[in-house]
This record gives structure tokens, sequence and C-alpha cells, in this order.
């Protein structure tokens, strides 16, 4: 079974991700790396940032070819098996190591991976085309530090859906520049230091050689190109595009409403288990979103099934009690806004009655709240024990040994001098 980490709060016991008060913004996906560091202001329409030609150009020239060449071709050529096969193959691989690696692994460290699923990751991730991992987590961490905030988070939700879900990576955004301080942690990686040095050569080469090679070998080269290159390409980005996106502005928030995060079950299902967002925006250093068995998770259950093998460790859980403590949160406050929107409008309502129940309710909660508190700090206080208990007994086996190994010389010496008696 994997080992478990538990979270007693949304932000405690969470391990060292490189998070920092100060933390500048930071890209999350754009094709191209943009390295800066300053203060975004408001703009008007004659002040608008300039474009990133790079980028507009490879959004625009990818997205032609994949809705007029690729169904052009299919209707006069058509698509061996072949392309479509290495089509679902690299579109679920990239989107994997998109939401395992780049995001729960090195964005949020939810759990520790071997070395070799972390090599796995980085070369999948270079191929899904979304920047480097240091760029990639460094604008994540960005946009949960200062989610919402229009000056700070790189793809605010509350500046428009087209703005968070392409709009900020085409043009030179203050809110996006990166700044690596936030992700100090990361950059001790040798992979990722890698990935983020070679990156380019690495993803043009996954991106064009490889879908021509494997085109090659079924001889099917520019059909294997379309689907396996370039339509995968399109429907990778913009299904992570979705979460930035659709993800902030449809569905349901039972965690937290303090940001614009939502759960979407349908979401969940385009996005290997990333659209339950509400759940992961309130805990962010659990390896889940979706925390039933029945929620659509492909990524939680690569992440714990690569733990019976080995491969991850350390699986980061919040307990159960936080996540119900989050949902009774948030009905009670739907309750205060409903009882203060219908107040004396329902007459066939004893509001009074009503008002009574939910204090006495209030109440309980609260109650079962400290029990839990003194409960963890219990907790606490015996894992502080048992650790000093381990010291304790550490200490004691090495100074025995000291001690054995005194009488020992003793004894050497003593047999010396009984020789010289001899």
């Amino acid at each position: 079974m994997p080992s478990r980490r538990y979270l007693a709060q949304k932000s405690e016991l969470a391990p060292d991700s490189g998070y920092s008060d100060s933390t500048a913004s930071a890209t999350m996906c754009p094709v191209l790396s943009r390295v800066g560091n300053s203060r975004m202001n408001e703009t008007t329409a004659e002040e608008r940032p300039r474009l990133l030609w790079a980028n507009v150009l490879m959004f625009i020239l990818t997205l032609a070819v994949a809705v007029i060449a690729v169904p052009w071709y299919g209707m006069t050529q058509g698509y061996s098996l072949a392309a479509w096969v290495w089509f679902i193959v690299f579109l679920y691989a990239n989107g994997l190591a998109i939401t395992t690696g780049y995001h729960r692994l090195w964005s949020h460290r939810t759990y520790d991976a071997h070395w070799s699923l972390r090599v796995i990751f980085m070369i999948l991730g270079a191929m899904a085309l979304q920047n480097s991992i240091l760029v990639w987590a460094s604008g994540h961490r960005a946009h949960h530090q200062h989610v919402d905030n229009d000056d700070r988070d790189p793809y605010s939700a509350k500046r428009g859906l087209w703005f968070s879900h392409i709009g900020w990576m085409l043009r030179r955004y203050e809110s996006a520049e990166t700044d690596f301080s936030n992700v100090r942690d990361l950059q001790k990686d040798p992979i990722v230091a890698f990935q983020h040095r070679f990156y380019y050569p690495i993803a043009i080469g996954l991106n064009v050689l490889l879908p021509l090679a494997l085109g090659w070998l079924h001889g099917d080269v520019l059909g294997v190109f379309l689907l396996a290159g370039v339509l995968r390409l399109v429907v990778s980005h913009h299904l992570t595009f979705l979460i930035n996106s659709v993800a902030h502005a449809f569905g349901r928030q039972p965690y937290s409403d303090e940001n614009t995060a939502r759960d979407n079950g349908w979401l969940a299902f385009l996005t290997y288990g990333e659209g339950y967002h509400n759940f992961h925006h309130q805990f962010a250093h659990d390896y889940r979103n979706g925390i039933r068995w029945w929620h659509w998770d492909p990524s939680k259950w690569l992440i714990c099934s690569l733990s019976w093998v080995g491969l991850t460790r350390k699986l980061r859980r919040t307990p159960a009690v936080v996540i119900q403590r989050a949902r009774l949160a948030m009905q009670f406050r739907r309750f205060e806004a409903s009882l203060a929107r219908h107040n004396l409008s329902l007459p066939h309502v004893d509001l009074e009655r009503l008002r009574a129940s939910i204090s006495r309710e209030y109440d309980q909660f609260v109650a079962t709240l400290a029990e839990w508190s003194k409960l963890t700090d219990a907790w606490y206080t015996k894992t502080r024990e048992r650790i000093v208990q381990r010291w304790e007994k550490a200490r004691f086996r090495r100074e025995s040994r000291a001690l054995l190994f005194q009488l020992r010389m003793q004894h050497r010496r003593l047999k010396h001098l009984r020789a010289q008696l001899a």
C-alpha cells in the first residue's frame, strides 16, 4: 500500500514547494519562455501589450492545419490504423505527463517519484509543448498564490474566458512574466534543469521528428504526422487550457467560494481528472483531485498504482475530517446567505425555529472541530514523543557500543598483562 502523509489543514504540513509570499507572477504553459520581474498596470486599448508572434503563429497555424488539412486528408486519402493509434497514445501520454508530472509532482509536490518515472514525465511533458517544467510550475504556483488577482495571477479568470483560456499567452502581459524565485526547489532537480536547458531541441524533436519517423515506419508519413503530430498537439493544448478557463467559470463550489475555481465532472472526464478544481484549489497538496471512488481521475489512479511497484511514494492526502469540515463550512455560509435573502419572505416557514436549528448545528460543528483539534494536538505530541524515544534509543545503543568497546579493550589489556606473568 502507498505511504501517505496526512495534511491537517489547507496548507499545514505541506511539503516545501518553493511558495513565497513575495513571489512574482510567472507563466503557466506558453510555448516560449519569458523571463522577467515587473508589475502589471491597467492598460487601455492603445497601450495593449505587444503580441508574442511566435505563440500567435504557432496557435494559428496548428489550428488551421487541424481544422482544414486533417479532415481534407482524411476525406481524400484516409488515415491508417497506426495513425489513429499513435494519436490516442500520444494524446493520453502527454496529458498524463502534464497532470501527474508537471502539475501534481513538480508544481505541488503531492508525492515523490523514482528518477526513472521523472525522466519519462519530463520527456512526454516536453512533447506536450507547454514549456519547460520550471516555467510551467512557476506560473502555476503564482496562479495558486494570487488566484483571481488581475495584477498577479497569470491567467486570472476574472479577466474573461478568452483571456484565461489562451489570450494571456498571445501578448506580453506583465502579470505573466516569469520569476523563478518560487521554484528554487525545482532548480536543484537535475532532471528539471536538464529539460529546461535543452527544452527546444527535445520538444521539436518529439513533435516533428518522432511522428515523421513513426509515419515512415508504418508507410503513412503524412497521415501519422497530421494525426499524432498536429491534431494531437492542438487537442492536448486546449484540453489543458480548459482548466484555466472553464474550470473557473462553470461548475459547483462545495469546498470554498473564496475564488472562482469549480468542480466539473464533465471537464474531469476530458482532462484526466483535473476537473475537480474547487477541491484542488482548497487542498492543493493532495495528490488526488477526485476524492470519491466514482470520481473520474486517471491521474490519481496512475499515481496510486505506481506506488504498488515502488515508482511513487509518500502520497499526500488531506484527512477526511478536514475535507468534511470545509464542506460543512460552505453549507453554513449558504444557509446564512439564504436566510438573509428570504428574511420575512417565506410565511409558510418558521424562520426563527429554522435559525435556532441551524444555530444548534453550528454549535455542534464548532464542538466537533474542537475535538478534532485536541485529537491532532495529541497525535502531534505522541509523534514528537516517539521521535524523541527513537532518538533516545539510538543514543543508548550508540553509547552502549562505546562502553562495550572500552570493556573489550580493557579485556585485551588485562590479557596482555596476564601473559607477562606466565
